[in-house]
This record gives C-alpha cells, structure tokens and sequence, in this order.
C-alpha cells in the first residue's frame, strides 16, 4: 500500500504545524533563560487538559497502536484489559500516590528514592531505568514506527526509523517537556480522529456497506472467539492472560509500575501547578485509557474477518488502513506518526531527566549551573536516541509480537519496582538494604522461575515474584533490627483528600468497567 500525493500532502502539513507549534509555545520572555524547572518539568506549570493529553500521548505509541493491534489479531479482545484496568489504575495513582510526589517536589523517581532511602538506591535504579528506556522502549517504539511506515508507503524501515528519530527530536530537543506536552493536546485529538476513521471504516467494510454497527455484530457472530475478556485454561493464549490474574494478580503489578513509579510517565504529573490540577489530568487520561481499545484493538479484531491469512500479527493495523480512501489514509498516517514522535520525545525528556539530574549532577557537582544542565539534559536526549536508532533492528527485528515481548521482558524487573515503592510508602521500618534486596531480587527470582517453571504465565509470574519481594525487603529490613526510619514517609499527614468531581468520575470508571467484564466475560 501506497499513499497518494493528496495523502503525503496531509501528512507533510501536520509535520510543519507540529514543528512550528512547539516553537511557539517553548519560547520564553524576553530576558529568561532556560532553567532546568522550565526544561524537565515544564515549568512546574502544566494545566490539567495537557498533563491528561500527554500522559495518554506518551502511551500509545507504536508498541500500543501496531503492537496491540498484532495482539488482538491473536487475543481478541482480552488484551485490551491492559487498557482498562489502566484507567482504574489511574484512579489509584491520583488520589494515593501521586500526592506523596508532589508534596516531595521530586524532578525524578530515582530522587524520591533517595530521599527515603539512600543514594545507592537511587543509583542502582537510575541505571535500570536509563537500560530499559534506551534498550527496550525507545527501540520498540522506533522498531514499530519504522514497521508502519514501510508497510504503509514501502519505505524502507531504516530510512523509517531515522526519520521518526529526527523528527521527534528537532521538535522536542529546544523546549524540553513544555513542547511534548503543549503539543501533545494536538497529538491525542488527531489520534483519537484517526483511530476512530479507522475502526469505523473496517466495521464497515465487514458489513458490506451497512454501517459499522451492524460490522460489529457481524464480527461477534463469525468470530466469537475474539470476544473473551478472561481466558480459561483450556484456550490457548492461556499463558498469556492467565485467567482472573488479569482482574486480581500480576497485571496490576505491572500497571502500577508503569503508571505510578515510571518517570516516563508520572513525570507529566510532576509538572503539574498543584495537586488538585494533576488529579484533573489523571481523571482526564483515565477517560481516554476506557475509549482506547476501539482505536487499537478494535481494528486488530477486524483484520481476523478480512485479511485472516498475515504473515505477521504486527501488520494487522497497517493492513486495515488500506481500506481508507486517498486523503484520509494520510490523516490516519500522520495520527499513527503523532504517537509515535510524541511517545520518542516523551522518552528521551525523560532519559535526559534521569541522567542530568540524578547522575551528571551528583559526579559533576562544580558545574551544576543551569544552563549547564539544560546543555546536558539536550545533549543526552539526542544521544539516546541516535543509539536507539543503531540497535532497534538487532533487538527487535526477529519478533513478530512485539507488545508481548515488551511486557514479558520488563516483568522480570516490576516486582521489584512496585517491591520497593510501596515499602517505601507504607512501611516506615524499610532499609535501604531491604530496598535493594527487593530490587535485585524481582530480577533474579524471575529469571529463576523463567527458567525453572517455563510453563508459568508471566502475568502470574510477576504477582509471584511481587510477593516474595515484599517478603525479602521486609526480612533484609527485619534482620537489621531497625527501627522507624528518620526518611519514612508520614503518610497521615499527606493530604489524598480528592474533589466530587474526581470522586464521581472513579465512580463512572468502576461502573463501566464492571459492564464490560460482565458482558464479555
């Protein structure tokens, strides 16, 4: 499939709208100069709309939008439990997590860590997250990005992932976070129209011209194996989604992790003016999280009914947007590059972060001027992306689900994550010892049960080795006979108080969930 001149036409406008947008709004008033407030957290400024927009813009990305869609060509429907049970996760992160943060005013995660523990805590975890960030996720989004440019326009995917590269970093690498997420509003109403065209017009593809609704019910009716929200023992996929662990085990480990302690994504929040505004923006993402799974799996599911013969799961999404007519494939096209350029320059603000500021400003201590560091935090960005570029093929070529291997390979390192987070949170008697107890541990207890227990699903996995990590944190911790930490958090006098509205709209969250697993369980 090709794109027409009409296509390429809409595409190359968003592009220079985008690049002259996030100029406008990175610029700064005459006589002020860039700190490194104003580079890594916006200013401390963002409004509610665009911390919301830009969490779920710094989400979905090539590995949801291609790599979701690859997953629900082989899963159906069940996958989008990642979607949904994020929304309610969300809800959790805004009213008891995300308020210790703001009320530690931390740049980082590796930071807060710190501050209740000690600096080898941050430093052990400040290199995991630099390794995972560079090494799985900005290559999987580069990997994917590049996949759905060649299979839309036949351009090669090394051309595809220098020009994602480039892109994303000529319009984010000035501004810092204020560009991303000022942008990013543009990004997920873009996104939104061009997943929505796209599930619409496969719909009504399968119906023959009768509308997307009745493409809908005709989807139920030839592939009703698609239409399973919890897996029993007998399926296949079993291993995959294991059953009721999706709705009270190791998916929630895994969603913690990446909505509550992942500096790639709370880092939006951090930004916010105060915590009343991040709540807003939390509800607001939660919201889109629910609308998601039509975007991305709902065209996953319709390529099962027409083209059921891929050769790879991975090309389920390009493969229905040549249903689109000339003009509006170019809209759903430059949608798809909106997440991804959105998602890499989210990535590499927050690699940039994490490095400036708990690294180089701890071994670099004579040069912390502010300037200096935005200098730093520029430089490291681009670094971190033309390295990406260089190794995204060799990790990522031979796999032909690439959402999975993701999620398979980060387990092995979230338990330990969520280990340490929470006993940080809630448990005052927690060492530093302990913590790193926990963190090694989720690494080498998971490679053990990988390796010993291979027929163990991962999602349980994860639950697992979250347990045993609690477990090895609180008796390293016990073992030395401490007592209350001087650095523990005093959780009573955190306010997690949260408005009606926050209140009402977890509310509608719970309710629709509730609706959706007892419809299609």
């Amino acid at each position: 499939m090709h794109l027409q001149s009409l296509d390429y036409t809409v595409v190359i406008i968003y592009g220079v709208f985008l690049l002259v947008l996030a100029q406008w709004v990175s610029r700064e008033k005459a006589g002020h100069e860039k700190n490194t407030q104003d580079y890594f957290l916006a200013g401390r400024a963002l409004p509610w709309w665009a911390i919301g927009a830009s969490l779920i813009a710094a989400n979905i990305s090539a590995e949801q939008i291609i790599g979701m869609s690859g997953s629900a060509y082989v899963l159906g429907i069940a996958i989008a439990s990642y979607e949904w049970m994020a929304a309610l996760t969300l809800i959790i992160v805004g009213k008891y997590l995300l308020p210790v943060f703001l009320e530690h005013k931390i740049y980082t995660m590796p930071q807060f860590l710190e501050q209740r523990f000690d600096h080898r805590v941050r430093m052990v975890m400040a290199t995991f997250w630099l390794g995972v960030y560079v090494f799985v996720n900005l290559t999987s989004i580069l990997w994917l990005g590049s996949l759905a440019i060649n299979s839309v326009t036949g351009l090669d995917q090394t051309y595809g992932l220098v020009i994602l590269g480039l892109f994303a970093v000529s319009y984010s690498l000035y501004g810092g976070l204020k560009a991303v997420a000022l942008t990013d509003i543009i990004q997920v109403v873009l996104l939104v129209l061009g997943g929505l065209l796209i599930a619409w017009i496969s719909m009504n593809e399968i119906s023959g011209g009768q509308g997307a609704l009745a493409g809908f019910s005709k989807v139920l009716e030839l592939a009703p194996e698609k239409f399973d929200m919890i897996f029993t023992r007998d399926l296949p996929y079993y291993d995959l989604l294991p059953g009721i662990s999706v709705l009270v085990g190791g998916m929630w480990i895994m969603n913690l992790s990446y909505w509550g302690f992942n500096q790639y994504i709370i880092q939006r929040a951090l930004a916010a003016r105060d915590t009343r505004e991040a709540q807003k923006g939390i509800v607001f993402a939660a919201f889109l999280k629910m609308l998601m799974p039509v975007l991305v799996v709902l065209p996953g599911i319709a390529a099962v009914v027409l083209v059921p013969d891929l050769s790879a799961p991975d090309k389920a999404y390009p493969e229905t947007m040549k249903l689109l007519p000339v003009g509006l494939k170019g809209l759903v096209f430059a949608a798809l590059i909106a997440a991804i350029v959105s998602s890499l320059a989210s990535m590499t603000n927050s690699i940039s972060t994490i490095f400036t500021m708990d690294m180089y400003k701890h071994f670099k201590p004579e040069d912390t001027s502010e300037k200096h560091l935005v200098m730093i935090g520029r430089t490291v960005a681009l670094t971190a992306m033309l390295t990406a570029m260089l190794v995204a093929r060799p990790l990522l070529g031979n796999f032909d689900q690439a959402f999975q291997y993701i999620q398979e390979f980060t387990g092995f390192f979230t338990p330990g994550i969520v280990a340490i987070f929470l006993l940080g949170f809630f448990w005052k008697k927690t060492t530093a010892n302990g913590a790193l107890g926990a963190a090694i541990g989720s690494a080498v207890l998971s490679l053990g049960f990988k390796l010993l227990w291979p027929s163990l699903p991962f999602i349980d996995r994860v639950g697992l080795v979250f347990l045993l990590c609690m477990a090895l944190g609180m008796l390293i911790s016990r073992m030395q006979g401490a007592d209350d930490s001087p650095f523990a958090v005093d959780y009573r006098a955190i306010d997690t108080s949260t408005s009606a509205g926050f209140n009402w709209a977890s509310l509608a969250i719970v309710l629709m969930l509730a609706a959706l697993y007892i419809t299609w369980w």
